[in-house]
């Protein structure tokens, strides 16, 4: 049996989270995926090139470098980690041959390699280049600082095992571990460099080639070295039916929607809801409905520029119309939600600390507020853009929203991979908007609950609500701590949970063997001839 991802403390094949618990708070999000797949039963064929229309150039192919889900979405497929999540999000060994055996009350996790995997470049993965791989990882992304912060000592022990010592117990260590998005990628020790040039990994596809505005392609990996459980989400048998795959990016949604009814596009992401009916209509696509998918929400600039006052984002807060944004994102009420709680009822982090500080729209309140904080009329930097076109309605209503209160506003509306770039400059923004999916861990997102993500939120406060959740492994005492860090967020404000949406993207009917998840992925997927 595979634990839970909430079951970080425990020894090796235990877990001490209720796994009937997590099946229920989830039950909603499975079925979706599953209804979603529309895989045939069939074994998929193998061979064909996908064409695989994205939402625009992704600004590294580096996937420690970004938390962008477009970077994320197509190296994914090149390299893996050490561990993944299966279908019901539990966590399950992927490189490591095992879980961890963990001892020391939790605070040691010895993890055993496979052996035999393979490099694209024919080297056979060693211990080496784990510990390389992931002292990168703690170095340069943000989940991975904050991970750095529990650790005490990364060490080999002999070419096939790591083992990790941690500061205190640490919870969602093996979920960091696991995440596809900026993620702890295994890569070999030699090619490690900042920037990366060379893309080697250990994935059922390797890296061909990038054509800028083009496509970026991948050809199957013949080295690959494959699980042999069951595929499961992310987890188990990945087998690369595809000869290669083309991650295209169209930046206009409705290209995307186009490209698809034309056949030109074998699978769309991230679709203008709206677009649903005209695609359900259509006999070669088929649309996939992922619900509950993610949440929209503002980043607020903690370090410089007016939103640096913490008065100010809390004017910032009050002035937002919740409800207001999403309908404007999302338009049919079917495909958005307008909750508070960052958790469902349904899940153990269900909590309603802070939420009478959500969607108010009081713009006499958020005015009275603003003019207490003596705002000196510098604009409030917006930054957007229009390739997720929810992204930028949402934005368009919050402006409204903020002018009523008495902001003055920069609308600055760019492409997705020049926002990724800028919002790293903190002189360039005071809010963006982004998106992240549902996940069952709550510290894997938004990577602003790390260190060191644009946004730079830092307080005591946050420090010691987080400190306290990740220490805690028993699962209805995490539940209770959540609601910490809820209040925390609300009322420090470093990002704004907007709501919940469903997401809509499209398959071709000759695209066998799809699964939906958060992050798209083409292993064992094949082409009807």
């Amino acid at each position: 049996m595979i634990p839970s991802l909430f079951a970080g403390t425990q020894s090796r094949g235990s877990s001490n989270f209720s796994r009937h618990g997590f099946a229920v708070a989830l039950t909603t999000f499975i079925a979706a995926l599953t209804l979603a797949g529309g895989g045939a039963l069939a074994a998929p064929p193998r061979g064909g090139a996908a064409n695989i229309a994205m939402i625009g150039e992704p600004q590294t192919l580096d996937p420690m470098a970004s938390t962008a889900d477009l970077v994320g979405t197509i190296m994914l497929h090149a390299y893996e980690q050490l561990y993944t999540f299966d279908a019901n999000w539990n966590i399950a060994p992927m490189l490591a041959e095992s879980l961890p055996a963990i001892s020391n009350g939790g605070l040691v996790y010895t993890i055993p390699l496979r052996k035999g995997v393979k490099f694209h470049n024919g080297r056979e993965m060693t211990s080496d280049d784990v510990l390389a791989s992931l002292k990168r990882w703690m170095e340069m992304a943000p989940r991975g600082k904050a991970v750095a912060k529990e650790i005490k000592t990364i060490e080999a022990k002999g070419p096939n095992a790591i083992v990790v010592t941690m500061n205190r117990a640490y919870a969602p260590l093996l979920a960091h571990l696991a995440l596809p998005n900026g993620f702890a990628a295994i890569m070999p020790k030699e090619v490690i460099a900042t920037p990366l040039t060379q893309f080697v990994g250990t994935g059922p596809y390797m890296f061909k080639e990038r054509k800028p505005d083009q496509y970026v392609q991948l050809v199957r990996f013949d080295g690959y070295a494959a699980r042999s459980e069951p595929a499961s989400g992310y987890a188990g048998k990945r087998e690369a039916l595809l000869d290669e795959l083309r991650f295209i990016p169209v930046p206009n949604a409705n290209t995307r929607v186009e490209g698809s009814l034309s056949g030109q596009y074998h699978f769309a992401d991230l679709l203008p809801v709206e677009s649903y009916a005209r695609l359900e209509a259509a006999p070669n696509v088929k649309p996939v409905l992922t619900a509950p998918f993610g949440f929209p929400y503002l980043v607020l600039n903690t370090k410089q520029g007016p939103l640096a006052n913490v008065a100010l984002r809390q004017a910032v807060q009050a002035s937002l119309n919740d409800a207001d944004m999403l309908g404007a994102g999302f338009g049919d009420p079917k495909f958005y939600s307008a909750d508070a709680n960052h958790y469902a009822k349904n899940t153990p982090f269900y909590s309603t600390a802070g939420t009478e500080q959500y969607g108010k729209g009081d713009a006499k309140k958020a005015a009275a507020m603003v003019a207490a904080a003596k705002y000196d009329a510098t604009p409030v930097k917006i930054l957007t853009s229009q390739q997720y076109d929810f992204h930028y309605r949402i934005a368009l209503v919050m402006a409204e929203n903020l002018k009523a209160a008495g902001f003055k506003v920069d609308m600055q509306v760019v492409d997705w991979s020049t926002l990724i770039q800028r919002r790293n400059d903190p002189a360039l923004w005071d809010i963006y908007i982004t998106h992240s999916a549902v996940l069952p861990e709550p510290t894997l997102t938004p990577p602003q609950l790390g260190d060191g993500a644009p946004g730079w939120w830092s307080s005591p406060a946050k420090d010691a609500a987080l400190a306290a959740f990740n220490a805690e492994s028993d699962a209805k005492k995490r539940g209770a701590l959540w609601g910490n860090i809820q209040s925390v967020v609300y009322s420090e404000v470093p990002y704004i949970r907007v709501g919940n949406f469903n997401s809509v993207t499209a398959r071709s009917t000759k695209l066998d063997g799809y699964v939906a998840m958060p992050w798209p992925f083409f292993w064992n997927t094949g082409l009807q001839k």
